[in-house]
């Protein structure tokens, strides 16, 4: 069964192309396909990889997002490396959908309500769902009436108790929907399993810390499969300090600002996602590996954001270990939790009183999906991939399966 995964985002586009047999593989395969498109301006730069190991690259002049998306899966069966040998080998399309709000607790195919309830989102997430819709609505012209399947990123924390999804303002605001959604949900969730795989233990059995921390970060606790507490909130604004997102802030900054100086809330904003984070402390880049040069040079601003990157982080683990009354596993995952030895190492230190103890040589190596913690530590510490396309693969491989 050939499954396409989308992981649609504002200024990129992820693509994986998966053909899985008549039962699911243990472990995450390698997709067949697998594509990124980033867009600077009116050009798009395009990376496609094959399971043959053939590369590609292009750089299309486009007149919108829309041009690009075409372009780039038509190749999936036209030019020099097509991985079908037409459309309708594809059996279904699963899409990543930052922000389902309350309504999806479980991935679902995609119909018309459902993507009245995507389109209704983006009002609070209009980088993310509106890109999501777009890419339905492409693979749709594309392929006919091939399945497609919402997989939701809000989705694994619905069940979160009621005392960590509702915000302490007038209880008007729970009853219009103003709540703790919480994010990343499908990485969390699969290193969730994972983490399981790799104790050799059920995840009913285990108590987890999961960090995602990219460009985007967030904690989540995971208490026997089911995620009982997170950083993000409403949106993707609550919680860590991330590359170019301020996390949380007293909000009577963003009201003294707009008193004092006069700012609006595009403002408001436009700082607090796009130029706040490491980005704005630091003032050199929202990449950790340029903030850690900077640093590594004398840059003091550098040397700061470091820190309170990992303030944050370690007092977000705390909470999130409070939540759970204990745990088991300490996840990093995604871009700077799998590759930074810095931040990991940091982030452990404080730790020790709980019986953690991170092996220096294994975390120096950043090895992915085992266990870089000592022997004899009470809390195992455990690298992951993030696999958010296999996840959505797998999820719509049920689906179909079922039906």
């Amino acid at each position: 069964m050939k499954i396409l995964a989308l992981n649609s985002g504002s200024s990129s586009q992820k693509s994986c192309l998966y053909d899985i047999g008549d039962s699911l593989p243990e472990h995450p395969p390698n997709p067949v396909w697998e594509a990124k498109i980033e867009w600077n301006g009116s050009q798009a730069d395009i990376d496609i990889k094959t399971s043959a190991g053939k590369t590609f690259h292009d750089q299309v002049k486009v007149t919108s997002r829309r041009h690009a998306l075409e372009h780039l899966f038509r190749s999936l069966w036209e030019g020099d490396a097509p991985a079908v040998g037409k459309p309708s080998e594809i059996r279904v399309v699963g899409h990543r959908i930052v922000l389902g709000q309350h309504k999806f607790e479980e991935p679902i195919l995609v119909n018309p309500e459902v993507k009245r309830v995507i389109a209704d989102a983006s009002v609070f997430a209009p980088l993310h769902n509106r890109a999501e819709l777009e890419g339905i609505e492409i693979m749709q012209r594309l392929l006919g009436h091939v399945p497609q399947v919402a997989v939701f990123d809000t989705a694994f924390h619905h069940r979160m108790p009621l005392g960590a999804v509702v915000y302490p303002g007038p209880y008007e605001w729970f009853e219009r929907g103003i709540r703790r959604y919480g994010f990343h949900g499908i990485n969390h969730q699969y290193c969730a399993h994972r983490a399981a795989q790799l104790m050799r233990k059920p995840v009913d059995s285990l108590q987890l810390v999961s960090c995602h921390l990219g460009n985007g970060c967030s904690l989540a606790a995971v208490d026997r499969g089911r995620s009982v507490d997170t950083t993000m909130g409403f949106t993707p604004l609550e919680g860590l300090m991330m590359g170019t997102r301020s996390g949380s802030v007293d909000p009577s900054i963003l009201t003294y600002l707009m008193r004092s100086r006069k700012t609006d809330g595009q403002q408001l904003d436009q700082q607090l996602n796009h130029e706040s984070g490491l980005l704005g402390i630091s003032g050199v880049s929202s990449d950790m590996r340029e903030v850690m040069k900077a640093k590594e040079s004398g840059d003091q601003r550098a040397k700061l954001a470091f820190d309170i990157f990992v303030h944050r982080l370690r007092s977000g683990i705390g909470s999130m270990v409070a939540a759970l009354g204990g745990f088991d596993a300490l996840i990093f995952t995604a871009g700077i939790g799998e590759n930074s030895e810095a931040v990991r190492q940091a982030t452990c230190e404080n730790f020790s009183y709980l019986g953690l103890k991170l092996d220096p040589a294994k975390n120096k190596k950043s090895p992915i999906d085992q266990d870089i913690a000592e022997q004899d530590s009470r809390v195992r510490v455990l690298v992951i991939r993030a696999q958010e396309d296999w996840a959505i693969a797998r999820e719509c491989w049920k689906m179909v399966s079922r039906e």
